[in-house]
């Protein structure tokens, strides 16, 4: 059987505007706070409640799809086959907790690992970003144009000052010379809202060492719509079930940088 696209796409929007809606009106609540992984690594009533939310209406309308949330509340997924749902309902927990803006819902759909509809719903500026394969990209019903080439002098590169210090995942001195080059850098806290600003020219570029899938699946399918490539760091397909480095960008910065600083 086939699927109707736009009708998944217009739910999903539907569902995430009605889940922003919960999120703000929650600025008020007491949070329980919780860490996973680390000290760094929140998570919220608030996040586990909208992912709740999200999964009822995906199994409520479609009972056969698959689904990949952050909060582990969906399945435990080892295959792309049939149709995927990549969740996370508050990426930028940290932001959520301490700021109260620059977080973002992120849903992904994937159908035999090709993604479909991605959409990002900035929930405090009321932005929803959102795709269908082949259709373009879209802000707030707003086709975005097709991304154009920026030399990398004129460029803005999103990428976190950890990658640039000290750290486990890769030697400092890699990327050092693109934060030189580059007119400026930006660091929002939220995968997801870099790779939307990406999709909508805002930033040229966004660069991560470690990012889930939950995190850049639909980033990934606005991006791709926009005529923007997104990789490993190194140049390679995304592991769309797996920890990723990621590298987003305009194609021709996006070539010029793996060529004259990753591999240069």
């Amino acid at each position: 059987m086939s699927l109707n696209w736009q009708k998944i796409c217009e739910q999903a929007i539907t569902w995430a505007t009605e889940a922003g809606e919960v999120i703000r009106e929650s600025f008020e609540d007491q949070l329980t706070i919780e860490t996973k992984s680390n000290a760094d690594d929140l998570v919220t009533n608030m996040d586990r409640e909208i992912e709740g939310f999200l999964i009822n209406k995906i199994n409520e309308n479609y009972p056969d799809h698959k689904i990949l949330g952050e909060e582990g509340i969906g399945e435990k997924i080892d295959s792309l086959k049939g149709t995927v749902w990549l969740i996370d309902p508050i990426d930028g927990t940290m932001n959520f907790v301490h700021q109260q803006t620059n977080f973002a819902i992120s849903i992904g759909v994937y159908n035999e690992g090709i993604g479909m509809v991605g959409i990002i719903y900035n929930v405090v500026y009321d932005e929803m970003f959102y795709a269908i394969k082949g259709e373009g990209a879209y802000l707030n019903g707003r086709e975005l144009p097709k991304l154009s080439d920026v030399m990398i002098e004129e460029s803005i590169v999103a990428v976190n000052a950890t990658w640039i210090t000290e750290n486990r995942r890769i030697d400092p001195s890699v990327l050092a010379p693109i934060v030189k080059k580059c007119r400026g850098t930006r660091s929002y806290g939220s995968a997801a809202i870099e790779l939307a600003f990406v999709a909508a020219g805002r930033l040229d570029a966004y660069i991560t060492m470690r990012l889930s899938p939950w995190d850049f699946a639909a980033g990934k399918i606005l991006i791709e719509e926009v005529g923007g490539m997104v990789t490993t760091l190194n140049g390679e397909p995304l592991r769309l079930l797996e920890q990723n480095s990621v590298f987003a960008a305009k194609t021709g910065l996006h070539e010029r940088i793996i060529s004259d600083y990753i591999k240069g």
